[in-house]
């Protein structure tokens, strides 16, 4: 399949930027998943819970969302005794998927989730280029049985995962989006700065359709990132989803504390950033996809924003800089100077 023809690239030429989903395993967690429960299983289990989730970014204005397989990998299945029903479980979520998104009387791409191994690659741990490139296609091969229009890759820590990610999907035979997740002072938990990344992307054999950051901290450090990107000038579409803003501790239950008019503010500053596919992760519900869209559509774009209108609309970084090292390396921090430093959001 040529990259310029891939349904992401055609939906994202028509419309100019795209609103992808917000969370799953929140959402999920809402409709009475248990902490150490396996979300694949209720593909199978509870279908209709899995359909209305898909049913709920859709409604909400999503123009692409993100299946039910994060975990989806013989690795992660294996601690739950599944391994053998990765083919299975990702087809299936894709499925449910692909009768959402042809039933909503627009275009809407199904996106099928792909999440790390959880394994360490050698020499530091066990795991091979080998062996996670063939997880990374048995997953991919599912995903692409059950109809997913595109495959997308996230929560990428090491490049060795995302190498290996990329040449599973092209074994498949299908396009990919692939993000990391920056969320050790402005780094991967393996050490990956934004300069790093547009880098490995570059000389990628089998590049992505999109690439970008997700998860992370806060809305405001993501920001940052996608700067980071957005300075080494890519020739890819940046995607920006991020967390709907901190998580705190609530009457014993883990809560978000980004309110639907804060994520509004964030995707407007996401696609002045530079970003063009703009979602929301962890804590992102249906209210806050409305706000999203609402702002987007509404909203006129602005010139690139500073770090000062970034902490002064979502809040202060986590960190006192993005984790690159050297001015001149991609950290916008260099380029703007003296943010709020150092301060934390607790």
């Amino acid at each position: 399949m040529s990259v310029s023809r891939d349904p992401l690239s055609v939906l994202l030429a028509e419309r100019g930027f795209l609103l992808a989903d917000g969370a799953t395993g929140t959402n999920l967690f809402n409709m009475g998943l248990s902490s150490g429960e396996a979300p694949e299983f209720w593909n199978t289990e509870y279908p209709e819970r899995i359909r209305a989730l898909y049913a709920s970014a859709v409604e909400a204005g999503s123009d692409l969302f993100l299946t039910n397989t994060f975990g989806g990998n013989a690795s992660r299945l294996k601690l739950h005794e599944a391994q053998g029903r990765v083919r299975e479980l990702n087809r299936i979520g894709a499925e449910i998927g692909r009768e959402v998104a042809d039933k909503a009387g627009r275009k809407v791409l199904v996106a099928g989730s792909m999440g790390p191994t959880g394994e360490i690659f050698a020499p530091m741990g066990t795991l091979t280029h080998e062996a996670a490139v063939e997880m990374f296609h048995e997953q991919a091969e599912g995903l692409k049985e059950g109809g997913a229009d595109v495959l997308w890759v996230e929560t990428i820590s090491a490049p060795e995962e995302y190498k290996a990610a990329a040449e599973g999907c092209f074994l498949a035979g299908m396009p990919f989006a692939g993000t990391m997740s920056f969320d050790t002072a402005g780094r991967t938990m393996m050490g990956v700065t934004s300069a790093d990344f547009v880098k490995l992307v570059g000389k990628l054999a089998h590049p992505p359709v999109a690439f970008g950051a997700n998860c992370g901290t806060g809305a405001s450090d993501l920001m940052r990132t996608i700067l980071g990107f957005a300075a080494q000038g890519p020739e890819l579409p940046i995607i920006a989803k991020g967390n709907a803003g901190i998580p705190k501790y609530v009457d014993g239950a883990i809560k978000y504390d980004g309110t639907p008019s804060l994520m509004a503010d964030y995707a407007v500053l996401a696609r002045d950033a530079g970003a063009s596919i703009i979602g929301g992760c962890c804590g992102t519900m249906p209210e806050h996809l409305r706000a999203m869209r609402e702002a987007l559509d509404t909203r006129p774009r602005g010139e690139r924003p500073t770090l000062e209108q970034i902490t002064a609309a979502l809040g202060p970084f986590s960190s006192a800089s993005d984790g690159t090292e050297a001015p001149g390396c991609g950290d916008p921090t260099h380029n703007h100077g003296r943010e709020r430093r150092g301060r934390r959001r607790s």
